[in-house]
């Protein structure tokens, strides 16, 4: 086996980006989804309900991170303003810090309605569920918990049954491990060494309407694709429709 991508996501929702080498820490792999887009009430938005956040790109930058949509792109630094609540979900988040007018303004330009950037800085602190991973493990603004993996062989078992296959930015992982391994073999993984960093599997990751949009647009290519044929492939115990397992991280290191 080999690790075959990495890829972070600056901004919750936004396109992500490829490296060749990355360090990982406790929130997980450095500066992912430590940003994101929140509506007027403070509740993250996603591209579940605002598909149009596909066109916008986002990288991060030495000094914050950088916003493009069309032709204008913005750099946006990191905040010093007072701490703000954000949601993701029905979980609240403090100390989180709002991004600033211009920002804002440039967003809400995008997406034609009213939002905000947030950040979420090193001294925050948001628990991942204790039902799934001892206390002392924290996430920034993912949907739940720092890393999410999964393998080139359970996506080439999905596109088998596909009539249109799909790519695995649908599925929008952190990590993507190749070789010659059985399909689905990552639930049956407990612990997993990349490098120096070591991560524990917690939690099979529920898929939503997201992966039914194109990863470049937006656009919702099947109404029920490729969900419909990945239930009847692959479910969680609970009879959840499952691609790929949450992480934790035990220990911090380097990945390549």
């Amino acid at each position: 086996m080999k690790l075959a991508r990495i890829t972070t996501y600056p901004v919750k929702s936004l396109t992500g980006t490829d490296h060749a080498s990355a360090h990982v820490q406790g929130l997980g792999i450095a500066g992912d989804r430590r940003w994101a887009v929140v509506y007027p009430d403070g509740q993250v938005a996603t591209r579940r309900e605002l598909p149009n956040m596909a066109h916008l790109n986002a990288v991060s930058t030495d000094r914050g991170v950088s916003i493009s949509f069309g032709g204008s792109s913005i750099d946006v630094p990191f905040p010093s303003g007072a701490p703000v609540a954000v949601k993701v979900f029905s979980t609240q988040i403090e100390g989180v810090e709002d991004a600033g007018n211009y920002a804002a303004h440039f967003l809400s330009s995008a997406l034609e309605r009213g939002v905000r950037l947030v950040y979420f800085p090193d001294h925050a602190r948001r628990p991942v569920d204790h039902g799934y991973a001892p206390e002392g493990h924290f996430t920034a603004l993912s949907d739940g918990f720092p890393l999410l993996l999964t393998t080139e062989a359970s996506l080439a078992a999905l596109n088998e049954s596909l009539e249109a296959p799909v790519t695995m930015r649908r599925f929008r992982p952190n990590l993507v491990i190749s070789g010659e391994i059985a399909p689905w073999s990552e639930d049956t993984w407990r612990v997993v060494r990349i490098g120096s960093a070591v991560f524990r599997v917690v939690k099979p990751c529920e898929r939503c309407v997201m992966t039914t949009q194109d990863p470049d647009t937006g656009e919702q290519t099947h109404p029920r694709e490729p969900l419909a044929t990945l239930g009847r492939l692959h479910r969680s115990a609970r009879g959840k429709i499952i691609f790929g397992q949450n992480l934790i991280v035990e220990k911090e290191g380097d990945i390549a």
